[in-house]
């Protein structure tokens, strides 16, 4: 007797509701996240379960019989009532870059009881680039952490990718495919969102089997968390993308190769009118969900950065329909998430016609889109609010990981509330973050989950000075004056210029005469003097703050800003003593140049969020021998610099100002750009550019594969550094 693919998929579904990941139960899990946050304090807070209000989350908070009682629909909403406490009342804050938690003996009292209810059914967060950008190298220990930060901030719609490789090789093990046959499919660890996405294969590889075990093994501790607390985990599903040897193993099979732009081989999309498509998605789904059990909630891109085909309406209907089809095959609940980044990124190829049929081929309630970067389009305005699909309002903000100060502080207070309460907005269901890496402006993450519990638009001059507060312990004077200069100019994005994202330095360049590169981007959203004074009161405020944890991070990252910026006025110095055969000016310049990176270094160094040596240790500390812990320095460390080999277009996309990547990486590139200029100048002559791109090149490449360890632990006192580059270079940055 054959017994149907469907049974099994009644058989795992079963499972799934016998819980096949053990997990703490609501109560449990939000009394230990309480635990872990504030372990001094844990006897002060009680908890009680409560019901959803109009089918949304709701918290309370109230004090009784001397306790602080956290009431919520669910671990996520118990969570927030803990937050809501700490920062309303206790005037604390907890972020990536900088923790409060210094608590009274004795808990203030909440004088009446305190009820929120979320206009959000969904708070979505993660992108696929984040789990490489941000998260390539984390175990248990660190993903805990971070699945605490989500629930404290309200956040209940995780995309979860973790070890998704190991269900793939099991599959297609299943299917005859030979490890030899997927040694050129898998990445590296530091690519994994790209090759999900269908953008490359093989790069950074081959990927050690060992790997895919002990990632799957985190993804159930992941998994098993997450929804303890009443997440709803966005899992994977199947896009198209397969194994290059998939042709050898089934010829007729319809095949597309498309290649990113990138610097990459072809990939290959299996044609969704195969017969093959929906039956590979089905049963992904079914073993992902016999493993891992499901929440009905699958992420699949088929063209992220890829153009189908044809642009016909009703092929791409076609199409859509298929993808969901693989879906549905496998779990009749299924819900496509679908990252809207095409409709921004390739709006040539997306038009109304096009985009319409995409969407409309999927039922409205089983689908739901995610407006990657409304903060800086609002895709949504566009396309009819998605032709009546649910939708998420989400904040992009971060591109590559890269490090500066920027945000749209003024759109992310007021414009969320505004889409919900304007009636063109549709179906919009949710709010979210898809940042392409996290870890760095703590304020605009605090600011845009904000708006979680509300349905009115944030009041910044109040808001403001409370964060200010909870960050640093205290109301200085100076601190409020250095943020009032800080959302006027680093954190506002004038209407009538067109900026994506935070520039980067001139020292993250390969070295160039210009003053900005292809993703080097110099263009400040601000003038550069206007920065000054807010450096000058941050100065100020250390008498006060230099304590406070969250005051010592923002303190050296406000002055790497001033240095950053400050490197561009220095290039252009050398570059103009270049062009008029000044050698003497030149040396002169070249060697200010030099040192402001050495101090940018030292600087960077007193912080450990501003350090290379944790990349590179936490992605050797996987490896299970030497050959993978190379392996995984490698992409740890091309991911940050080339981004692909020697030639990759990419080089510098996801660039960072760390200690340890400014010392041994820009310093010497622009010494050695330094030398030729010298010895070019001193003959008469001029540096052969062309040549000398590919010498860099090729040093690059060495240093990316080289072995060398960097400093894990931080050096020196960042507040007294900062002082000391303030004294060093304020007076040389007037007029410049």
């Amino acid at each position: 007797m054959t017994i149907k693919p469907s049974f099994y998929l009644a058989l795992a579904l079963c499972f799934f509701a016998l819980n096949p990941i053990k997990a703490q139960s609501g109560l449990e899990s939000s009394e230990a996240l309480i635990t872990r946050t504030v372990p001094q304090h844990r006897s002060s807070f009680t908890t009680e379960s409560i019901a959803p209000e109009n089918g949304k989350d709701v918290f309370e908070v109230e004090s009784k019989g001397g306790k602080i009682v956290l009431r919520g629909s669910n671990g996520v909403s118990i969570a927030s009532a803990l937050y809501h406490y700490l920062t309303e009342y206790a005037h604390c804050q907890v972020t990536w870059n900088g923790t409060n938690l210094n608590l009274p003996k004795v808990l203030p009292v909440v004088p009446a009881k305190v009820r929120k209810v979320t206009p959000y059914e969904y708070r979505y967060y993660l992108n696929y680039c984040t789990f490489n950008y941000s998260m390539s190298w984390w175990d248990w220990q660190r993903w805990e952490k971070e699945i605490d930060w989500m629930a404290l901030h309200g956040l209940n719609m995780p995309l979860a990718i973790t070890g998704e490789e190991y269900t793939w090789y099991l599959l297609y093990k299943e299917m005859g495919f030979s490890d030899e046959d997927l040694k050129g499919f898998f990445t590296g660890p530091a690519y994994f969102g790209w090759f999900w996405m269908g953008n490359m294969d093989s790069w950074g590889g081959p990927l050690p089997v060992s790997w895919m075990k002990s990632h799957f093994e985190l993804q159930k501790k992941i998994l098993g968390r997450q929804r303890a607390l009443g997440m709803k985990p966005v899992l994977p599903a199947f896009t198209g993308h397969v194994p290059a040897s998939f042709a050898k193993k089934f010829p007729n099979a319809k095949l597309k190769a498309t290649n990113w732009n990138n610097g990459f081989a072809d990939t290959y999309i299996l044609d969704a009118e195969d017969p093959m498509f929906a039956e590979i998605g089905k049963r992904f789904l079914i073993k992902q969900t016999e493993m891992l059990g499901t929440d009905h909630l699958y992420s699949a891109d088929t063209f992220n950065e890829n153009e189908p085909p044809s642009d016909d309406p009703e092929f791409l209907g076609r199409l859509s329909a298929r993808v969901y089809d693989g879906m549905k095959q496998a779990d009749p609940d299924a819900i496509w998430v679908m990252q809207g980044w095409l409709f921004y990124s390739d709006r040539k190829f997306w038009k109304e016609a096009q985009t319409e049929a995409l969407l409309k081929a999927v039922p409205n309630d089983k689908m739901i889109l995610l407006d990657l970067a409304t903060e800086i389009e609002p895709v949504w305005k566009r396309t009819s609010a998605f032709y009546g699909k649910p939708w998420i309002w989400n904040m992009l903000h971060n591109f590559g990981g890269n490090t500066n100060l920027f945000g749209r502080m003024d759109v992310v207070a007021k414009a969320p509330a505004e889409a919900l309460n304007d009636p063109k907005s549709g179906n919009l269901k949710g709010i979210g973050l898809t940042m392409e890496g996290i870890e760095q402006n703590p304020v605009m993450y605090e600011l845009m989950t904000a708006n979680i519990w509300r349905n009115t638009a944030i009041e910044l001059d109040q808001w403001l000075p409370d964060f200010v507060r909870n960050r640093y312990g205290n109301k200085d004077v100076h601190a409020l004056k250095a943020w009032d200069i800080l959302r006027k100019t680093v954190y506002q994005v004038p209407a009538d210029k067109y900026i994506r994202d935070g520039a980067e330095s001139i020292v993250q360049a390969r070295p160039t005469l210009d003053s900005v590169t292809r993703w080097t981007n110099t263009k400040l959203n601000y003038h550069m003097q206007d920065l000054l004074p807010a450096w000058d009161e941050l100065i100020l405020a250390a008498a006060s703050s230099k304590s406070s944890d969250g005051y010592q991070y923002d303190l050296v990252d406000l002055s790497r800003q001033v240095l950053a910026n400050y490197a561009l006025p220095l290039q252009r110095r050398f570059v103009a003593a270049y062009r008029q055969k000044d050698l003497a000016t030149f040396k002169a310049e070249s060697t200010k140049f030099i040192a402001l990176i050495e101090d940018m270094d030292k600087l960077l160094a007193t912080r450990k969020d501003f350090l290379l040596g944790p990349w590179v240790a936490d992605a050797r500390k996987w490896g299970e021998n030497n050959e993978e812990k190379q392996l995984y320095e490698m992409n740890a460390k091309d991911l940050i610099t080339l981004w692909g080999d020697a030639n990759n277009p990419l080089h510098e996309y996801a660039c960072r100002q760390w200690s340890g990547l400014l010392n041994d990486f820009y310093k010497p590139r622009w010494q050695q750009f330094f030398a030729k200029a010298t010895q070019a100048l001193g003959a008469g002559t001029t540096v052969d550019l062309k040549a000398f791109d590919k010498e860099i090149r090729e040093w690059e490449w060495k240093w990316v594969n080289q072995r060398k360890d960097y400093f894990v632990n931080p050096s020196g006192d960042p507040v007294k550094t900062a002082i000391e580059m303030h004294k060093k270079y304020r007076k040389q940055m007037i007029g410049n």
